[in-house]
């Protein structure tokens, strides 16, 4: 069967249109066995014609994990001038929401599969980066004391929320308000445990 011929569309209408295709294909396979012959059959082009928006198939799947990381960002910005819990509400909403529409998305290329591909590592962890960034706000909102290595309990509960978004029973009654209370909860839980101990101090000792 042969593809449908291609609509005319304008240059930055094609290349978004390649990037959807791309990401679609990538719920369906791994980056590995990315086709771009395929790419090119769905949307009606020749595959040379890809590769004149896309210098090589690298940079096209690197394009691919931009545009998915982008999107989970941009749905998981809340408005800055909420207030601190609303602020915090509207971010993991977002976050759930985004997993939820994008689930298969979400698995194979933002908590991304093992790839050979530096750029795209690199593009995957700043998103990690920026979302466990959100954590630090949070914490700096509601004023709560400064310890080492926040930047890694920030990214060790972003870790925590993936795995339970994910693997959340969402088809049980209410479910989706209990996995938002567990996540509000956990981060509280988990800003509040000292990173170290203080020091009790001397013994005193009886007369």
């Amino acid at each position: 069967m042969t593809a449908k011929r291609a609509s005319r569309l304008a240059p930055e209408q094609r290349r978004a249109q390649l990037l959807d295709i791309g990401l679609q294909l990538l719920t369906e396979q791994s980056p590995d066995e990315l086709s771009t012959d395929e790419v090119a059959r769905r949307a009606g082009i020749s595959r040379g014609l890809l590769f004149h928006y896309f210098a090589s198939k690298r940079e096209f799947h690197e394009a691919i994990v931009r545009k998915a990381c982008d999107e989970l960002i941009a749905a998981t910005t809340p408005d800055p001038s909420l207030d601190t819990e609303a602020w915090l509400d509207a971010a993991m909403s977002g976050f759930v929401d985004y997993v939820l529409a994008n689930r298969t998305a979400y698995l194979t290329v933002v908590r991304g599969a093992p790839t050979g591909n530096p750029a795209v590592q690199e593009i995957v962890d700043e998103t990690h980066r920026t979302l466990a960034g959100r954590v630090l706000a949070y914490h700096r909102r509601v004023g709560l004391p400064d310890q080492p290595h926040l930047d890694v309990v920030a990214q060790a509960w972003m870790a925590l929320s993936q795995e339970a978004t994910v693997n959340w029973p969402l088809h049980e009654p209410g479910a989706r308000d209990e996995l938002n209370r567990f996540l509000k909860r956990s981060l509280t839980a988990v800003l509040a445990v000292p990173v170290r101990e203080e020091s009790a101090g001397p013994a005193r000792t009886g007369m």
